[in-house]
């Protein structure tokens, strides 16, 4: 069974900032709730190639998994694919300009889970999309947070 859940949220931030903060895997812990580490196990910066390692907690399961970057388009789309994990998985950010010059992020996770993680589908994908709402509202927060 596939999994494709597609979210997304306007931001009182340039797009630039927006997807500088994104792509930075050290702020992912900050913003993603389920994330409790990420790391670039490859040379700065992100690019085409990149490899992130990430440790995360979903459904009630310790999840690790790593990511490659598939696509980089700086400051309007990233394109992730898991390299491993416990099922394949692709993860694409979008930023686009708002009328009031503000970002519209898109955020969709796209994969097909197998073994038990096929029969939970239906329930996986309810919940991720509750998670990436919780998690586009944590970044907007983030980033709208008035600076001193």
């Amino acid at each position: 069974m596939e999994v494709d859940v597609q979210t997304e949220i306007e931001i009182d931030r340039p797009r630039a900032e927006v997807a500088a903060y994104a792509t930075e895997p050290e702020s992912a812990p900050a913003w993603y709730e389920n994330i409790e580490s990420a790391e670039l196990k490859t040379p700065k910066p992100v690019g085409v190639g990149s490899q992130i390692r990430f440790v995360a907690r979903f459904l009630g399961r310790r999840l690790e998994y790593t990511y490659d970057v598939r696509e980089l388009i700086p400051g309007k789309k990233l394109v992730m694919a898991t390299s491993d994990g416990p099922f394949a998985m692709e993860t694409t950010y979008t930023w686009d300009d708002t009328p009031s010059g503000g970002t519209r992020m898109t955020l969709r996770n796209h994969g097909f889970p197998s073994g038990f993680s096929r029969i939970a589908a239906p329930l996986m994908k309810r919940e991720m999309r509750r998670a990436n709402s919780r998690d586009l509202e944590h970044i907007k927060a983030i980033l709208e947070e008035p600076s001193d």
